[in-house]
Formats: structure tokens, C-alpha cells, sequence
């Protein structure tokens, strides 16, 4: 009997007790609540009972299963946490095959597992359990799927673990707090193919491969710990591979051939560890390759051509390394949809080639040293969904052509050398949103939870790993986008990122009014202009940008008043026009009563409550009317005084300090010692990053 994933709301029924020969019962999946009443203690007959992932609450003693001799299959998974299962004094007449437990309340390892000597499927995962990780003293030779993940599990593993448990498939022990070393004897188990070690306190030298034993392994993840030493060294040979996560450990050395014998990779993480040395061109020749993370490292040269032209690779990271050069421009980007260079030292134009590509999805170049203009040959059928160049040498007007992007949905140009005036044309992009299409959903695969796709081979005693395998690819891998908005980094990834449209053309040198035709972009949540050299007035369009949250004109030359029609913005939390010439009533309506004095300052002639200065006639008309001669001679004296101080301030500092070496010899020492410390300093730096290149 099943009625599963049906949104069944309401209590279990109390009628199910007289089906006294019904022998599956699967209500996963639903909204059913309540406590598990003494309906199931009559189904004696049962052998499959999947309660699971529903909203039931209170105790649920197992004792209440004691006489179910013929049950094989036992899954009580809970989704919110509230439903306590009880397995104190508990001596069932059952053996298992398949028992999931996860996330409910257990607190401690049932003792009754013991003496379950069929069990092929353990699921004790999200449960709070704490303590050591105990296991039998015999082999368990039918286990072939251990859970144990989510816990609060401490101290070392067991030494014979790969002993006791050598026909493991799957093992699972993530995020917990376990120490030491891995037991020499999970090295020999020959049959593993999934171990999942990441977000422990694990500490180990990888420089002698204990992996050598798992000649089946398939998936490995060492996020999260502290291990450490050479790890791609020539012994690595693990042949099966094609899921290996290393990121967030102490990992250092070069990457060595040894990864070459693992020529069925498909996804590599090695980010935030300490490698170093060139990119292996090499890399290039994993054929299955789709997902290449290498970022927060200490790796040098440039990024082959061979990873750029490469026929399978769709998402490649090399942010935050030392990468220097220029990007070669002979590559055709067969595949890659999403590149993440920022925050390297790489220099020269950019390659026309990122503008050209069909597929690319993500372009984010922030923090480099490219200089020149943005490449003019601009593919109308890309797919370019993120522009990120903030913090480049790139200068000249912002090409029209930029709007040939008609799927652009974030865009940041923002610290650079930009002139000229804001291209109108900027409403024909930024409006693509997930109502458009999802771009960044379901094309790219990481590993979900892990075991479902057990559960039933397990029960009809024939597991088909490749069907597994296939089975797991379901969940999206979600592609991660930092954008400044509200004054701050914000990460976009997932559903968000499909939602989010911004703009950031901050500190440069554009001029000329607002375009009017902005306010067309009603999609846009965060636009910041801040920075330039921008005059005219705020265009009364801008009551048109409905979904804008973040909104900064700060530190231009605009002039007149603040349109009223803004407070009809209403999810508009950061509001910023200090630093213009803005005059007139400041609204203190809608959102605009939640700002304060630091969104306005530096503009004389505003007045209103929020910066407690009162809007009469006398202080309005300069605002307004003429700035005569009179005004303009003052501001002149002003200046001239301004300069006069500077120089005496300036003067007076010098003499002081002579004075001061002059008279105390102790100071004069350090001072010298300080400046011969900089000159070598300076000699360094001119030898390794110029003189030797």
C-alpha cells in the first residue's frame, strides 16, 4: 500500500489497524502530523514501513515494532526534527536490511543495532549523537551503506574500522568533530567507492598515499580538515575516481603527474589550500572534466590554452592566485559557461574571444591588470548573464555595442578609468530575469545526499551502481556571484541569482546627465553611479524602478531636487545622494523616513527634518537662483586660504620632525633604520616582479 509524495494532510487512520496481512506501508512525502499511533503495532505482517518525511511529533518508542518479525525495511526520517524515537530496552524480533533514522532526535547509537546482523542500508545521520564512533568486534560483512553524518561525533576513529567493515560501498561521517589520523585500514577497503570525510578536524601528511587500497573508489571529499603534505604525488592511483573534493585544507606542492592516472575525473575542488607552481597544461586532457575549482591558492604563470579550448569543461575557477600575463587570445571556449579569473595580477586587453563565445554565462575578470577598452566584436546570440570588471585599467567610452548583452543581468564596471557619458541603450539589457529563462539551473550536477537510490536494490538484494550513480545527479551545482550592493558584498547563487539585476558603474569618470531612459529598468535591485562626474538632475523615471533596493548617486555634480515621485519606491533600503549640488524639500515619506542625514550631506541647499534645517524662502533662493560673482569670489578666497594653511600645516610638520631627530639621538636612529629598511624593501620588489620576469 503506498500513497506516497501526495500532500496527504490529517492524522494517520485509525482504520489501517484491520489490514492485519498488509506487508508494505509507504506514506513517505506527505504532510501527515501527529503521533504515531498504536495503528502500526497491529500490522505484524509488515515487511516495508517508510513513515518518512512527514510532520509527525511526540515519542515513537520502537519498542512498538518488537513483535514485526517479518520487517526487513525501516525508514523513519524526519523533516523537522520534533518526532523522538525511542530505542531504550528494546529487543525486536526483526532482522533488517534497511534502517534510516535521520533526524530523529536519537541523541545515542541504538544498542539493538548489535545484534542486527542483515542490515546492508544504516542511516543514523542529523541526530545529535555524541561520544566515540563504537563499532562491533566482529565483521559486518552485509553492511554496505553507513550514514553516520550531521552528528557531534568526537575522537579518533576505530583502527580496525577497515577491518569490521571491509565491504563498505558508501561511507559517510561529514560534518562532525573527529581528529587524528584515517585508520590505515580504510586504505584496504577494495570495494569503496563513495567515503565522505569533509567538515571534520581531521590532520594528516597526504605526501605517502594511503588511498592505494580503494581501487573502486569513486568519490572523495576531504573538504573542511586539516590535512596537509604533497597529495597528487606519482603513487596516487586512484583510477576510478571522478569526484574529488580537497578544498579548505593545507594541501602545498606542486600538482604532480599522479592526478594524470585518475583519467575519468569529472569534478575537481583543490581550492583554499597552499599549491603551488604553473597550471599543468596536462589538465587539459580529462576528457569527462566539467567542474575545475582552483582558487585561493598560490599557483603562478597563466591559465593554459588547453583548459580554455577544452570540449567539456563548463565551469572553471582560478581566482585568487598569482597568475600574471596576459590571457592568450588564440582559444575558442568550446563549452565553458562560467570563468572566475578575479583577484590575480593577470594584465593586457581582454580577449575579444570572452565577447564572442555563445556560451559563457559568467565572466568575472575583477581586481586584474587589463587595461584598453572593452572589445567592440560582441556575439548578439551570447549568453553572458554576469560581467564582472571592477578594479581594472580600463578606460574609454562604454561601447554601445555592450547592449548587443540582451541577456545581461548583473553588470559591474565599476572602479576603472570609464569616460564619456552612460550609454541610453543600457534599457535593451538588464532586464533578464527568471521569468526569461533559468540560466543557472540544472546544467551543472553535485553529489545530494547520498543512499536513496539504495534503499530499493538493497530490498530486492541486487545493487546496481551505475543506475546509483546516474541516480545522484539531480541537485543543480549552484554557481556563486559576488556583487557590491547596499554598500557591501553580497553572494548570489541559486534561485537568487536568476532574480538579482545590477548595475555598479562607481568610480570612474563618466559625465553628462542621467539617462531618463534607466528608469525603464524595472527590474534592477541595486544601481550605483556613484563616484563620476554625472550632472543634470535626478530624472523623475527613476519612480519607475520598482524592485530597487539599493540606489547610490553620491558624489557627482547633479543638481535640482530630489523628484518626489521617489517614495513610491517602496523596497528601497539604501539611499545615497551625498556630495552633489541637490537643493530643495528632502521627502520623508515611504522608505524615505527610514534614511538619515548621512544619505545627503555634503548638498548645502537641502533642507527638511531628516537633516534638521528648515526649508525657508531666505536659504532656498541661493539654491535656485544665480550664483553671482560675489559668490564665486568667495569661494576663490576661500580656496586660497584653504591652500595657504595646507602649505603652513605642511611646513611646520617638517621642521618639527628635524627638530626632533635633530635633538634625540634614539629617534634619529630608528628614523634611519626605517628608511634603509624601505629602500631594501623596495630593491626586493624591483628584482622579483620586474627585473626578474
Amino acid at each position: 500500500m503506498g500513497v506516497k509524495r501526495n500532500n496527504v494532510e490529517g492524522h494517520l487512520l485509525n482504520c489501517l489497524k484491520y489490514l492485519s496481512h498488509l506487508k508494505v506501508l509507504d506514506i513517505s512525502h506527505n504532510q501527515l502530523s501527529g503521533s504515531l499511533s498504536s495503528t502500526i503495532t497491529s500490522l505484524t505482517s509488515l515487511e516495508y514501513l517508510d513513515l518518512s518525511y512527514n510532520n509527525f511529533e511526540g515519542p515513537c518508542p520502537l519498542s512498538s515494532l518488537a513483535n514485526h518479525s517479518k520487517l526487513e525495511v525501516l525508514l523513519l526520517s524526519s523533516t523537522n526534527n520534533i518526532l523522538l524515537v525511542k530505542t531504550e530496552n528494546f529487543l525486536p524480533t526483526f532482522q533488517l536490511k534497511v534502517l534510516e533514522l535521520a533526524n530523529c532526535s536519537l541523541n545515542v547509537v541504538p544498542t539493538f543495532l548489535l545484534h542486527q546482523y542483515d542490515l546492508k542500508y544504516l542511516d543514523l545521520s542529523l541526530n545529535n549523537l555524541v561520544g566515540n564512533l563504537r563499532l562491533p568486534n566482529t565483521k559486518h560483512d552485509f553492511l554496505h551503506h553507513l550514514d553516520a553524518s550531521s552528528n557531534n561525533f568526537i575522537g579518533t576513529l576505530p583502527q580496525d574500522m577497515g577491518t569490521i567493515l571491509k565491504k563498505l560501498l558508501v561511507l559517510d561521517i561529514s560534518n562532525n568533530h573527529f581528529e587524528g589520523n584515517i585508520p590505515s585500514s580504510v586504505g584496504e577497503m577494495k570495494e569503496l567507492i563513495i567515503l565522505h570525510l569533509s567538515k571534520n578536524n581531521f590532520s594528516e601528511d597526504f605526501s605517502t598515499p594511503f588511498l592505494t587500497g580503494c581501487i573502486s573508489l569513486w568519490f572523495l571529499d576531504l573538504s573542511d580538515n586539516n590535512f596537509y603534505g604533497q597529495f597528487f604525488s606519482k603513487d596516487l592511483n586512484l583510477t576510478q575516481m571522478e569526484f574529488l573534493y580537497l578544498e579548505n585544507n593545507k594541501f602545498s606542492g606542486k600538482i604532480e603527474e599522479g592526478l594524470l592516472n585518475s583519467t575519468k575525473l569529472y569534478q575537481l575542488d583543490i581550492s583554499h589550500n597552499f599549491l603551488s607552481g604553473h597550471i599543468p597544461h596536462w589538465m587539459g586532457n580529462f576528457s569527462n572534466l566539467e567542474i575545475l575549482l582552483m582558487s585561493n591558492n598560490c599557483l603562478e604563470g597563466n591559465i593554459p590554452v588547453q583548459l580554455l579550448n577544452h570540449r567539456t569543461l563548463k565551469l572553471l575557477s582560478v581566482s585568487e592566485n598569482y597568475l600574471s600575463g596576459s590571457m592568450t587570445s588564440s582559444f575558442n571556449l568550446s563549452s565553458l559557461k562560467h570563468l572566475y579569473v578575479q583577484k590575480n595580477a593577470l594584465s593586457g586587453p581582454i580577449p575579444d574571444m570572452l565577447f564572442r563565445s555563445s556560451k559563457l554565462m559568467t565572466l568575472d575578470l575583477r581586481y586584474n591588470g587589463f587595461f584598453g577598452r572593452i572589445p567592440r566584436q560582441i556575439n548578439e546570440g551570447s549568453n553572458l548573464r554576469v560581467l564582472l570588471l571592477r578594479g581594472n585599467n580600463l578606460e574609454g567610452q562604454i561601447p554601445d555595442q555592450i547592449c548587443q548583452l540582451r541577456r545581461l543581468g548583473m553588470m559591474d564596471l565599476s572602479h576603472n578609468r570609464f569616460n564619456g557619458s552612460i550609454p541610453s541603450c543600457f534599457t535593451n539589457i538588464l532586464q533578464w530575469t527568471i521569468e526569461n529563462v533559468d540560466l543557472f539551473g540544472g546544467e551543472l550536477s553535485i553529489f545530494p545526499p547520498l543512499g536513496f537510490c539504495y534503499i530499493g536494490t538493497y530490498y530486492n538484494s541486487t545493487l546496481d551502481l551505475e543506475v546509483c550513480k546516474r541516480d545522484m545527479f539531480t541537485s543543480p551545482q549552484q554557481v556563486k556571484v559576488e556583487f557590491v550592493t547596499k554598500n557591501r558584498y553580497e553572494l548570489y547563487n541559486g534561485s537568487n541569482l536568476n532574480y538579482m539585476v545590477g548595475l555598479d558603474l562607481s568610480c570612474n569618470q563618466l559625465t553628462g546627465n542621467v539617462p531618463s531612459e534607466i528608469g525603464d529598468l524595472q527590474k534592477i535591485r541595486g544601481l550605483n553611479l556613484s563616484h563620476n562626474c554625472l550632472s543634470g538632475s535626478i530624472p523623475r523615471s527613476f519612480s519607475n524602478l520598482q524592485m530597487i533596493e539599493s540606489l547610490d548617486l553620491s558624489n557627482n555634480r547633479l543638481s535640482g531636487q530630489i523628484p518626489a515621485q521617489l517614495i513610491e519606491l517602496n523596497f528601497l533600503s539604501n539611499f545615497n545622494v551625498s556630495y552633489n549640488n541637490l537643493s530643495g524639500l528632502i521627502p520623508d515619506k515611504g522608505q524615505y523616513s527610514t534614511f538619515d542625514e548621512s544619505s545627503y550631506r555634503g548638498n548645502l541647499y537641502l533642507c527638511g527634518p531628516t537633516i534638521n534645517k528648515s526649508c525657508n524662502s531666505a536659504e532656498e533662493t541661493p539654491a535656485i537662483k544665480s550664483k553671482g560673482r560675489e559668490d564665486e569670489d568667495d569661494f576663490v578666497i576661500d580656496m586660497v586660504s584653504l591652500y595657504w594653511s595646507f602649505g603652513a600645516s605642511y611646513v611646520t610638520v617638517i621642521l618639527g620632525l628635524f627638530a626632533i631627530l635633530w635633538i634625540n639621538s634614539f629617534w634619529r636612529k630608528r628614523w634611519f633604520y626605517f628608511i634603509d629598511a624601505c629602500i631594501d624593501l623596495c630593491y626586493y620588489w624591483l628584482y622579483k616582479y620586474v627585473l626578474n620576469q
